[in-house]
């Protein structure tokens, strides 16, 4: 779980291209506001810290900017806000059309689809004017009276922020442990509990924990702790009540490990996950014997990974190692496990074909699978092998196993989107093999899916590697080099960058706009190689890749790199910095959100949150090829003086995974070396974290911030 909270890279250099192709003529834009028409922007003093490193002496001019407790530094932060807002001043009605136009597209009053857990039907939903979700439930009957388990709109009164990560309830339905903090960011949490007979909270609290697992006595909770750098590195035992200090179950003393706990779906195993982003391994504890001993799956080695799950009289995994880059599914025995000679195959591993997950239910197993970059879903009866496939009508789509906790289920709940079509909830019987539609997303201004064309595109990279494009745009676009286009990716963690929909950017795309997601490596679209290679001493073909895909954009007369904006975010905010060092000419216009820019100092500092985790990411740069590499991409050491597109960067001021003072380091020096006079922008949230505002409207006020930035430098009419 604790990957999908990590640190973010990716950089380059600019060898290695060869002559880049021809754009199409562009037609004249209209007159743009330009940086010297606006008063000067701040200016971050210069105070140079020198670093040695490997031979290398290294200069750094605005490390001071990194301590959010000096006056200096928050002084400036205001300042940048404070010129962002005066630059974009003029497109204040647009910012409020664009937020009156998304805020449209959400219904206000909503509820989510129930899902069955222990007797109980849980669902959250929304009201009208209100910022934050209401949690319910109904006992046994959706026609039952509802209980109100967590109020989050009452739990943010009078704050500025408030995240919830989650929250369990114990197996009597009694008392709910949930996840939360005020700071808006996503891995400083506070376990709290309430009991959900009277509404109140105990006076336990645990702090600097994401969540735990409870035991069947339903007082004992075991759960993890962070240490200073927000690794999770300690599991501990809880019983509610108890004033003794909470005993030390597990400590992983490898940096480069996390550890968690879950309850298996089955109920009968907590388990104990320790886990980096090449190895594995699990320990486990019947859920009936809180008291007892964790005892051992089977040891970690390198490079092999493996998902557990319990299932009647055995195990079931995922595994993925040298051979298997794939993964694939295996069954053990509940004894004798620990011999991998008594594991069979359950699903071979396939070449083309990468098994991304997996759900056990008492009598049929689903797998999440992708192949060629498109997603299915797969179901194995257990009594008999059988396997059947999940049918979707559409080239290019998003499908996801949704909220599955019922254990003895035979139905697999699933969600189902493309970029024109709105998210839809489907039950599939596993019995008789028909899917049946819940609720699909609605759209109170209006939505036509028919008004949109999309489509698949291949780019060619340097190397000769084909890599996808997902695009939409609306019907009867001619293709003449000018449309306003915005082509976002991520490219890292080997996380998908999938064509989800997205009601927000209708309001770019019912302006002309073509809006196009680049599936480059680093992720895992094509399979875990695909992954492989763009991670480590391969990184820079993520930048590469998303390159080549700005460039097929425009030779296939979608846009110009005039009429060519790009986001990326957190990691893909490395990529954003990465590709405007390398092609500064390709684009007109960037939002790098929460960007990860400064590398170089970032990675040689463990004492930062998760760190010391990402060395299987980007390499460790206390070894000199790693660090080699590293710094011939890091998008802050690689800024020359020359001219560079329209930048705008974002950051939270309480971002524990990158830092904020890597964006505002990032537009310092650009504002003080680039040679054009295009605007550089720093928008810094001065109340919450990496995910930006919590509140459901005060984020779409930011999203339309960005949309206004990326129209006004386009030169697209509000």
């Amino acid at each position: 779980m604790q990957k999908m909270f990590l640190l973010l890279m990716a950089v380059a250099m600019a060898f290695g291209f060869g002559a880049c192709k021809q754009a199409p003529k562009e037609t004249a834009a209209a007159p743009m506001r330009m940086q010297s028409d606006y008063p000067a922007p701040p200016m971050a003093a210069v105070n140079p810290q020198t670093f040695t490193e490997h031979g290398y002496t290294r200069v750094d001019d605005y490390y001071w900017l990194k301590d959010k407790t000096d006056p200096q530094v928050t002084a400036y932060l205001n300042a940048e806000n404070a010129y962002a807002d005066t630059v974009l001043a003029h497109t204040k009605a647009l910012q409020e059309t664009l937020f009156s136009e998304m805020k449209g597209r959400i219904k206000e009053d909503d509820t989510t689809v129930p899902y069955l857990e222990n007797g109980y039907y849980y669902y959250s939903r929304t009201e009208t004017g209100k910022q934050y979700r209401i949690h319910c439930r109904k006992k046994g009957d959706l026609n039952a009276p509802e209980e109100v388990i967590l109020d989050e709109n009452k739990e943010a009164e009078g704050r500025d922020a408030f995240v919830l990560g989650g929250y369990r309830v114990s197996p009597d339905n009694n008392i709910m442990a949930y996840a939360s903090n005020y700071t808006g960011s996503s891995v400083e949490l506070t376990l709290r509990f309430r009991d959900l007979r009277t509404g109140q909270n105990l006076p336990d609290e645990i702090e600097n924990t994401g969540g735990g697992a409870w035991a069947d006595d339903n007082k004992t909770i075991f759960y993890t702790r962070r240490n200073e750098a927000l690794r999770a590195n300690r599991v501990y035992k809880h019983q509610l009540g108890s004033k003794a200090a909470d005993p030390l179950i597990y400590e992983e003393k490898d940096e480069l490990f996390s550890v968690y706990v879950n309850r298996s779906k089955s109920g009968a195993y907590i388990f104990m996950g320790s886990s980096s982003f090449t190895s594995s391994e699990y320990r486990m504890l019947p859920a009936n014997q809180p008291n007892g001993t964790f005892a051992i799956f089977v040891p970690r080695e390198k490079d092999v990974e493996y998902q557990l799950e319990h299932h009647r009289n055995q195990f079931i995994l995922r595994v993925k190692d040298v051979n298997n880059k794939n993964y694939k599914i295996m069954a053990a025995p509940l004894t004798g496990y620990a011999d991998k000679k008594n594991w069979k195959d359950l699903i071979p591993h396939d070449p083309k074909v990468k098994i991304e997950g997996m759900e056990v239910f008492d009598q049929f197993l689903s797998v999440e699978v992708r192949s060629e970059g498109l997603q299915e879903l797969r179901v194995m009866s257990l009594k008999d092998g059988s396997m059947q496939s999940v049918a979707f009508p559409e080239p290019v789509y998003t499908v996801f196993s949704s909220t599955n906790r019922e254990y003895a289920s035979t139905q697999l709940r699933y969600g189902y989107m493309s970029l024109n079509r709105p998210n839809s909830t489907y039950d599939y019987d596993m019995v008789t093999g028909k899917s049946t539609l819940l609720k699909q997303q609605e759209i109170p201004s209006g939505f036509n899916p028919d008004d949109y064309e999309v489509k698949r595109l291949w780019a060619t990279a340097p190397d000769g590697v084909k890599v996808p494009m997902a695009l939409v745009h609306k019907k009867g676009m001619a293709l003449d080099g000018n449309n306003p286009t915005l082509l976002y990716s991520y490219g890292s963690y080997g996380y998908s960058t999938d064509p989800y929909f997205n009601a927000n950017v209708f309001s770019l795309v019912d302006r002309g706009f073509v809006y196009a997601i680049a599936q480059i490596r680093g992720g895992s679209e094509m399979g875990e190689q695909w992954y492989e290679d763009g991670k480590l001493m391969k990184k820079k073909n993520t930048f590469t890749d998303f390159i080549a895909c700005a460039e097929e954009l425009i030779n296939q007369k979608y846009t110009s790199p005039r009429r060519l904006a790009i986001n990326g975010g957190s990691a893909g905010g490395l990529l954003m910095g990465a590709v405007v060092n390398m092609r500064p000419d390709l684009f007109q216009a960037v939002v790098a959100q929460v960007p990860f820019v400064d590398v170089i100092n970032t990675m040689l500092d463990p004492t930062l949150p998760l760190t010391t985790q990402e060395y299987e990411q980007w390499g460790n740069p206390n070894e000199k090829e790693a660090y080699d590499y590293i710094r011939s991409y890091s998008p802050y050491d690689n800024i020359e003086k020359k001219d560079y597109p329209n930048i705008l960067a974002t950051g939270g001021i309480n971002d524990s995974q990158v830092l904020f003072h890597e964006p505002a380091k990032w537009v310092a020096k650009l504002r003080a070396m680039k040679t054009d006079d295009n605007i550089t922008l720093l928008r810094i949230n001065m109340q919450s974290g990496h995910g930006g505002a919590t509140g459901r409207f005060d984020r779409l006020k930011e999203v339309a911030f960005n949309y206004a930035f990326i129209m006004d430098r386009l030169g697209v009419k509000g």
